[in-house]
């Protein structure tokens, strides 16, 4: 078999990267704090907007429940006018004067029907008092603002319109002031002017209603109710809402009408009926303040007021905007995910029918040449005797050569001391990963080489296996199927999970699609050629295996993924170990997609890892896990504020999504779907904690700071492969007495 191929182009040599003389180690501290900064702002954004639209709301004026004693209730007030002042000490009332009417409305403003009302008034020259909700002053300022200046006066009718008498003190100080703001932020004006919801006539007062009442007065307002309802809010029709609204004699009256809270088409049209009535009956129409003699009840806001108000209204629509974009971005992450699922497991299935139907005429005649294997070491003496000795049990031809990179535990002494034929050490000062595997690669005497790290156990078949693919002379790197070996307890599972249903499905879907991003550094193999055409391995990223899969497909050679090929790796045993490793794969993978974002424009091999495969990585391992923690804060805004029971089945069918890639890939992977039981509590800690490695690798590369290669800390869970396995792939042995399944 020959491993030449023929070239449309000359090929291309690079001239080794000068390594940096000065390496920064540092501790990104000020993206933490702001990312605290945005969680807690965006959090507080979406609790005010929760409480301020999902925990009251407008609904009709009915009574809201059974009336109280009333025996707190001055009787000067009972008997009194719907003007009441000064409820907290001598309080007394005032009554509208004779044929007057103030016309006042609640529940407003309203885009629709608060205009139309407004242009009736202006039609007949009325002047009326709108009570306006807070949370409709915000999304229509523009309505505050005619109102006032169309000569009516303002009234506040809360913020969010709930019932008073039921909220805690400080609640209702927090209604009404958010009200005033809004206002003043609106219109540049206050009011003193305040109805309370659901409240009627002085008569239906009970002492719970006096309470809220008295602590208005304590706040300077000045209580309107009504001697007259129209009772629109009924709707029931035209002419019965000007029968009620009609008065009875000639006593001044304060008319209780809608222009919010529903369809309001029949107060308009009964308005057009009610006004020219009236005035032909000799009545005049005034707003509250005229037609009580009280003085100025609408002021012009201060300064600090209005400025209040307006950012009052801006966080709060700004907290609209947010959440309209948060529910688009959770439901269009729902429908990638499902999509990202979909076509996973549509290619993981067609994968393995491909493969299925190789047997019997393979990738071409058996590969039976020698190969080098090349065990870049450093401070590997937990797990480096076990490594080694798997691989000269492999049934395939090799040379196993152990670099040892300056390591101070003595690795390259007990590898010598082994004796074990076919294993040769090679000791060099500490230069990091790469140099190690450069300086393998250039001893290395085989056509075919094998990079494995030095925690990493292989199957006695595992070389035979990973070389096949090299019988298509097209074929320039191959990715074999790494598993985690240490699966005691939940981050053990939680990561053969990740290995099982994140890596090797993926890499099934690169394998098709001809732009595979990543031979792993636990089990893979190369060309040497190609390898050296290339310049050897680079060092100008945290992830040399990445940027050299990379360099190899922009180079136009084919890497193929080839899940026969088993080894066993040790995982990180340490939440720290593990953010430790992630963060260095994650950095150096964004490391190598820049270094690599010109196969975008680039044609054939190149063009389908960067049209494919960088796309694929950057949604999927970049974008989508910045929006995740947002998402999730959505998620517990909808359980609070929204319906729970929803929220609740988008969480669970996502759940059982992910349940049924799991159980497809273990299936796949002839593994045993017994860790899936943890695949829930997965979500709740381990997903996060992958969520805050790619926010903290995306600082890091944005503010150009460079990180030194981390080794993982080893922990000697590993042992060499007794004999070679049956059907269904069982991990080495490891030294302890853990029980993996």
């Amino acid at each position: 078999m020959t491993d030449r191929r023929r070239r449309t182009a000359p090929s291309r040599r690079k001239a080794p990267v000068r390594r940096h003389g000065r390496t920064r180690q540092i501790t990104p501290r000020t993206h933490w704090l702001l990312l605290s900064v945005l969680a807690v702002t965006l959090s507080t954004a979406l609790l005010l907007q929760g409480y301020t639209h999902h925990m009251f709301g407008i609904s009709p004026d009915d009574v809201t429940g059974a009336r109280g004693r009333n025996d707190a209730v001055p009787a000067r007030v009972t008997h009194g006018g719907p003007v009441i002042a000064n409820a907290a000490s001598s309080a007394h009332t005032v009554r509208v004067r004779d044929r007057t009417i103030a016309l006042t409305f609640d529940d407003g403003p309203d885009p629709v029907w608060t205009r139309r009302i407004l242009d009736v008034l202006r039609r007949d020259h009325v002047r009326a008092t709108f009570f306006v909700v807070g949370t409709e002053v915000v999304d229509h300022p523009d309505l505050v603002r005619r109102m006032i200046a169309d000569g009516h006066q303002i009234g506040i009718h809360t913020f969010t319109h709930p019932d008073l008498a039921r909220l805690a003190p400080w609640q209702r100080s927090l209604e009404l002031r958010e009200t005033q703001l809004a206002v003043a932020g609106a219109a540049g004006v206050t009011t003193a002017l305040l109805r309370p919801p659901y409240s009627s006539s002085n008569a239906a007062l009970d002492d719970a209603d006096w309470s809220v009442l008295e602590q208005a007065d304590q706040a300077g307002y000045v209580t309107v109710l009504s001697t007259q309802d129209a009772e629109d809010w009924q709707r029931p029709g035209t002419a019965r809402i000007v029968a009620n609204a009609t008065p009875h004699g000639h006593a001044g009256q304060v008319l209780l009408m809608h222009d919010g809270g529903g369809d309001r088409a029949e107060t308009v049209a009964a308005l057009a009926t009610l006004i020219p009535r009236l005035k032909a009956r000799g009545f005049r129409f005034a707003t509250v303040g005229a037609a009580v003699g009280m003085a100025g009840p609408v002021q012009r806001a201060g300064l600090g007021d209005h400025l209040q108000g307006l950012a009052l209204i801006t966080v709060l629509r700004t907290g609209d905007w947010v959440v309209w974009l948060l529910g688009v971005l959770m439901y269009a992450a729902g429908a990638i995910s499902v999509l990202r699922a979909a076509v996973v497991l549509i290619a993981a299935r067609r994968h393995r029918r491909l493969r299925s139907g190789r047997r019997g005429r393979s990738w071409g005649p058996p590969v039976t040449v020698p190969v080098s294997v090349i065990v870049p070491a450093y401070n590997e003496s937990a797990g480096i005797e076990a490594a080694v000795r798997s691989l000269i049990a492999s049934d395939h031809p090799v040379e196993v050569i152990v670099v040892d990179d300056g390591s101070s535990d003595g690795t390259a002494d007990l590898v010598e001391s082994l004796r074990l034929p076919g294993v040769r050490v090679i000791r060099q000062e500490n230069a990091g990963k790469p140099a190690a595997l450069n300086t393998g690669l250039a001893a290395a005497s085989c056509d075919l080489v094998v990079m494995v790290d030095g925690d990493t156990v292989f199957e006695p078949d595992a070389v035979r296996t990973l070389v096949q693919p090299f019988a298509d002379p097209r074929v320039g790197a191959v990715s074999g199927n790494a598993k985690v070996v240490n699966r005691g307890g939940l981050l053990g599972r939680w990561q053969h999970i990740e290995y099982v249903v994140g890596f090797n499905l993926d890499r099934r879907l690169f394998d098709l699609a001809e732009c595979m991003p990543t031979v792993p550094g636990a089990v893979g193999a190369f060309r040497r050629r190609a390898l050296l055409d290339l310049g050897g391995v680079s060092d100008v990223t945290l992830a040399e295996d990445t940027d050299l899969t990379m360099a190899l497909c922009r180079d136009g050679w084919r890497v193929v993924y080839e899940e026969g090929a088993v080894a066993w790796t040790e995982a990180p045993a340490s939440l720290n170990a593990l953010w430790r490793q992630r963060y260095r794969w994650c950095y150096g993978t964004l490391q190598a997609m820049w270094k690599h974002r010109g196969a975008l424009v680039q044609r054939g091999a190149a063009g389908k890892l960067g049209r494919r495969g960088l796309v694929y990585l950057l949604l999927f391992q970049v974008l989508l896990p910045l929006l995740a923690p947002a998402v999730d804060i959505f998620a517990l805004y909808g359980l609070v504020f929204l319906d729970p029971l929803r929220i609740a089945g988008l969480w669970l069918a996502f759940l059982l999504l992910q349940l049924g890639m799991g159980l497809y890939a273990f299936r796949l992977d002839g593994e045993r779907p017994g860790p899936l039981w943890s695949l829930p509590l997965q979500q709740f800690v381990y997903r996060q904690l992958m969520y805050l490695v790619v926010i903290q690798s995306v600082f890091t590369a944005v503010s150009g700071s460079r990180l030194r290669w981390q080794r993982m800390e080893r922990y000697g869970s590993l042992q060499a492969p007794l004999a070679v396995p049956q059907a269904g792939h069982r991990p080495p042995v490891p030294h302890d007495t853990t029980q993996w399944y």
